[in-house]
């Protein structure tokens, strides 16, 4: 008889299965600062409301057929920010492992944290390891967040944990630059607020990803504007590469025998 460990492990190896045949969405949640500039607040005020949009889009996200979220939240390079600004951020960050965490239960939804941990403030790494343990049953939705990441610094530290060059492949590889296994590439970049590049975010996994730009500020962005971004994305055909059949060469004809 199958003990009742084994068939939670079968279930979420079968969970896992099916969120990686589910759409993979890149979000850069851009233009917090933007948006409480426009209404002459405190940029801390932005990145306020800008948690409540993550609260949107992970609650659409699963009846949209996204498998996989994974929010650019802070980036390496985003140490170079006001003092005052990155303690802001921080401080959000902890606030959100702390009360997140039931809600995300609810919701089936598992969260991980990418990128460094090792300069976060006192405390937020082993809130995010807690938060992780406690939502690694989810099984609606895999939501990764990226906070002191940094896609080439990523690329780097893989690369420099290959063992034997000659025998790796691209999707060995790839689980160094992701630390997890199989997991699947971008379908889908997303990047608010008008800007139009990828900012070190996920380039390894974005090889053949649909970008899609918004003018909307992440504090508006909403299940809607995730709908159009969507409807967008499958609009488009994807070729990896090849060619649609249309376009393809005919075959070469056959001489005629002598």
């Amino acid at each position: 008889m199958q003990s009742g460990l084994a068939r939670k492990s079968e279930a979420n190896t079968d969970a896992g299965t099916e969120l990686r045949h589910k759409l993979h969405v890149g979000i850069i949640m851009d233009g917090n600062g933007r948006w409480a500039a426009r209404r002459r607040l405190p940029r801390v005020r932005g990145h306020e409301a800008g948690v409540d949009a993550i609260h949107r889009v992970v609650e659409a996200a699963p009846a949209q057929g996204i498998g996989t979220l994974t929010l650019y939240a802070f980036s390496s390079d985003n140490w170079r920010r006001p003092p005052a600004e990155v303690t802001a951020l921080m401080g959000l960050l902890r606030s959100y492992l702390a009360r997140e965490v039931d809600r995300l239960v609810r919701n089936g939804i598992h969260l991980t944290v990418i990128g460094r941990r090792d300069r976060l403030p006192d405390g937020i790494a082993d809130a995010i390891g807690r938060a992780e343990a406690a939502t690694a049953g989810g099984t609606a939705l895999r939501l990764r967040i990226a906070v002191d990441y940094s896609a080439r610094d990523a690329i780097l530290r893989a690369a420099a944990r290959v063992e034997r060059p000659e025998e790796l492949t691209r999707e060995a590889f790839a689980d160094l630059v992701t630390g997890e296994q199989a997991l699947r590439d971008v379908d889908l970049v997303i990047r608010t607020s008008g800007e139009k590049r990828l900012s070190d975010f996920l380039l390894w996994e974005s090889a053949y990803a649909e970008l899609h730009f918004t003018e909307r500020m992440w504090p508006d962005f909403g299940a809607e504007d995730l709908a159009e971004a969507l409807s967008s994305f499958h609009r488009r055909e994807r070729r990896f590469g090849g060619l649609q059949a249309t376009e393809s060469e005919p075959a070469a004809e056959l001489a005629p025998s002598a």
